[in-house]
């Protein structure tokens, strides 16, 4: 139905497109995922600013059409992040969520957990970009608390095959959790460290994301990143220390 509504939202990447005009990936509390464009933002004198990039948490109104595009008629910043943007490292793992939402929430269902980890994500690296919560552990913490918010958390508490607990030793994407050495096929070496890591994460608020071995923590982000590409059917970008690509 045509029509203007309001919605809250994060710019999850925004595109040129015209001579002045940008089309804006965003994730609201309201409708989850919306696209919509922004007429005229590139001119010198648009009533929008620099508002509509990505990253910023907005307050919109929205013009309903036929298409699949909505119309930004009006938009107020609700935070800006202006920190983490003159961070490389805050960019990258604010890029790094944005582009892990945009792949893995593609759908116009709200979804509140999702929305407020993103949002409190983003505060945590505008409040200190260069914190560990900007680095590998809380990249990974964040996909982790994602796949949960998604459905799709993987199985830690015992065998995804045989329901085993004990001799934890691989992880199987396609099984969807950790496995035993019995159903270890198609598997790869999990580290006691890493399951630890993994379950911390998950127990803990975003701002306490924890630490640990890197080697560890690259597993988890794999274990993370291998379940959603067999069960959610997204491959989610690769991922660095402070940067993802």
């Amino acid at each position: 139905m045509a029509g203007n509504f309001k919605t809250e939202a994060v710019v999850l990447r925004s595109i040129r497109y015209g001579e002045a005009d940008r089309i804006l990936h965003l994730y609201s509390r309201e409708s989850g995922r919306l696209g919509a464009i922004a007429k005229g933002v590139r001119k010198p004198r648009s009533r929008f600013g620099g508002r509509l990039e990505p990253f910023f948490r907005l307050s919109l109104v929205l013009h309903r059409g036929r298409g699949d595009l909505h119309t930004v008629t009006a938009a107020e910043t609700v935070e800006s992040h202006a920190r983490l943007r003159s961070s490389a490292r805050g960019i990258a793992a604010a890029g790094d969520a944005c582009g892990a939402v945009l792949r893995l929430l593609d759908g116009a269902e709200p979804n509140d957990p999702a929305y407020n980890l993103l949002c409190r994500y983003l505060a945590l690296v505008d409040e200190d970009p260069e914190a560990a919560v900007a680095g590998l552990p809380g990249m990974v913490t964040f996909r982790l608390k994602l796949a949960l918010a998604a459905g799709f958390s993987p199985e830690l508490s015992g065998c995804s095959r045989c329901g085993a607990d004990d001799h934890l030793t691989a992880f199987s994407g396609a099984a969807g959790g950790v496995v035993c050495p019995t159903c270890e096929a198609n598997s790869f070496p999990f580290s006691g460290e890493a399951l630890r890591f993994m379950v911390d994460a998950l127990g803990r608020p975003m701002s306490e994301a924890p630490g640990g071995d890197p080697a560890a923590i690259r597993q988890a982000g794999r274990a993370i990143g291998e379940t959603l590409e067999h069960h959610a059917h997204v491959r989610l970008g690769r991922l660095t220390d402070g940067a993802a690509a």
